[in-house]
């Protein structure tokens, strides 16, 4: 056996401990399915006891790619935008991809220069990070000759890979939940109009209605996102509805100005009037105390890791694919 103490471990040390060919041990690393299990198994077991490291380099070149991947986003230090990121490099590490980051808005200046830089790297991939799907974004596909994934966001062609958040369950899943509770006179309080995700949402939530026979106990209030509007719309709600029982608010935001309203009016949370809320805001902003209001999660970790998955295997076929949302249960639930 050579002296290994003085010098890094390289592929024709583990194939001689192995007793099998340079050629063989390198597939046997690499993957190949032209390799025995057994003799797979050996390659490893005998690579990981000599502690060798395979060069990134070196087989990058074998396998003809770079094993880099570009990231661009919208603005990564968007809340929502960071798990979405942080899926990402995640799975590309688990998987030894590099991520080249760039970060800037999908309209504008900002974002030519960036794709231009790309374009000039060396990269088997984008992967493409919004801030949500309230509004479509031009796609920029085209502009690269290598596959592009899209990450929590819609663009405005159906012919993208896109991996994101399914609003119209969101709605179904929080209406459910109130439903199966045992409520009956529920309001809505959402964002914009104009919003494509308050839209989905809110048409997702009257599917889960119209599914028991049951309506809104008022019309659907469109506004913003904000804590404000919330707070507002909630005092509109019990004004108009007294005998409410439920709101479903389309943000966490949201819910968290309608608890204060709520609150001010006398009325207990969940006892009087349940509250639902979307974002699972309070775990995004680590904060300290155990989830206070019920939420639905969207999962944004889970996009980020499944749009670098499949850009990786290449295996999505163009279109939306949606990640489920997850009930989350607050103490107030």
């Amino acid at each position: 056996m050579r002296d290994m103490t003085d010098r890094p471990v390289t592929l024709s040390d583990v194939a001689e401990a192995a007793g099998v060919s340079v050629s063989t041990a390198s597939k046997a690393l690499s993957g190949t399915d032209r390799i025995s299990p057994k003799t797979r198994q050996l390659v490893k077991s005998t690579a990981l006891r000599l502690g060798f490291r395979p060069n990134a380099l070196a087989r990058s070149f074998a396998r003809g790619r770079s094993q880099t991947i570009g990231v661009l986003t919208q603005r990564a230090s968007n809340v929502w935008s960071r798990v979405v990121l942080a899926g990402t490099a995640l799975e590309l590490g688990a998987a030894d991809q590099a991520m080249l980051l760039y970060d800037a808005r999908l309209t504008g200046a900002d974002m030519a220069e960036s794709v231009l830089d790309l374009r000039a790297r060396r990269i088997d991939g984008v992967i493409v990070i919004g801030v949500g799907t309230s509004e479509r974004v031009p796609s920029i596909s085209d502009l690269f000759d290598v596959p592009v994934v899209y990450a929590f966001m819609r663009t405005e062609s159906e012919s993208d890979v896109t991996v994101t958040s399914d609003d119209a369950a969101i709605g179904r899943v929080a209406l459910t939940h109130l439903i199966e509770s045992g409520r009956r006179r529920i309001a809505h309080i959402t964002g914009s109009a104009h919003d494509e995700a308050a839209n989905t949402r809110a048409a997702g939530a009257t599917e889960a209605m119209a599914a028991v026979g049951l309506e809104w106990a008022t019309p659907v209030r469109f506004d913003s996102w904000s804590e404000s509007w919330g707070e507002s719309a909630a005092r509109e709600v019990v004004d108009e509805v007294p005998d409410v029982d439920a709101i479903f608010c389309g943000s966490d935001a949201i819910a968290r100005g309608a608890e204060r309203a709520l609150q001010a009016a006398g009325r207990r949370v969940p006892d009087d009037i349940a509250l639902i809320g979307v974002d699972n805001w309070e775990q995004l902003m680590h904060e300290k105390f155990s989830r206070h209001l019920t939420t639905v999660e969207v999962g944004l970790e889970q996009i980020g890791r499944l749009a670098a998955r499949h850009l990786i295997h290449n295996d999505l076929e163009p279109g939306t694919h949606f990640v489920p949302p997850e009930l989350k249960l607050g103490v107030t639930a």
